[in-house]
């Protein structure tokens, strides 16, 4: 029965993965659809939280996930919002409060464990990317390696959630990195490096909404859970103790 109901909360995700691979085949074909397909494709992933709106809870966690996604769209479509300003430093900034708004999303409603050790990768991956990248940044450097964290912190703190969110923020922090190399190493990198950018963003970003519903939604029952989250309690007892 509960595998029915988190079935048929999917659902609403259709047109976004529709969207989805149209615009990723757009890109791939150089095909003129790439442009407004991108441009639906945040609007369209808001669509199972908004059906699901009444069913989440604590409303603030329902808040902090709209908030997310608005800055990305954002981010995406910072071109075409905002014409008159350099592109690059304003994707920057948008997608720097969508971390943010995930971060703290992930931090006070949807944990399930504690900080796993392996997730110290992500801070290498930072210093390897701050590496290889940052002479070429210019005078992005500071922008980029602030960037840089928040992404590392939006995969680092999706691992102390369930598995669909982590493995979100791991293709999110993929696409990124795809994206960085394409940027300030464009020579480097093939053709298909660009439509690897967005099937990688658009899993990333899908899973993580889809987690934090299937996590949100009022009556939902986690034995995983609940049971970390009492084990961790006793910990916290003893070590008080």
């Amino acid at each position: 029965m509960q595998s029915r109901t988190r079935l048929r909360a999917l659902w609403p995700f259709a047109p976004y993965a529709l969207v989805a691979l149209v615009h990723v085949i757009a890109l791939a074909t150089h095909s003129p659809l790439a442009v407004p397909t991108k441009a639906l494709l945040m609007p369209l992933l808001a669509l199972p939280v908004v059906l699901a709106w009444r069913t989440l809870a604590p409303r603030g966690a329902a808040v902090l996930l709209t908030i997310a996604l608005f800055f990305s769209w954002l981010g995406d479509e910072a071109a075409l919002f905002f014409p008159f300003a350099p592109e690059l430093p304003l994707m920057l900034g948008f997608f720097g409060l969508a971390h943010v708004a995930y971060i703290l999303l992930f931090l006070r409603h949807l944990r399930v464990r504690r900080l796993p050790l392996w997730t110290v990768v992500y801070a290498l991956w930072w210093l390897f990317m701050i590496m290889i990248l940052g002479p070429h940044t210019g005078s992005l450097l500071a922008a980029v390696g602030a960037y840089g964290l928040v992404l590392a912190g939006t995969a680092a703190t999706s691992a102390r959630c369930r598995a669909m969110i982590a493995w979100g923020g791991v293709f999110f922090l993929s696409s990124d990195s795809i994206l960085a190399f394409r940027l300030f190493l464009s020579d480097a990198m093939p053709n298909w490096t660009s439509p690897a950018v967005m099937v990688t963003y658009t899993i990333g970003q899908g899973l993580i909404v889809a987690g934090a519903l299937l996590a949100l939604r009022r009556g939902e029952t986690d034995p995983a859970r609940a049971g970390i989250g009492a084990a961790d309690r006793g910990t916290e007892l003893s070590h008080e103790h």
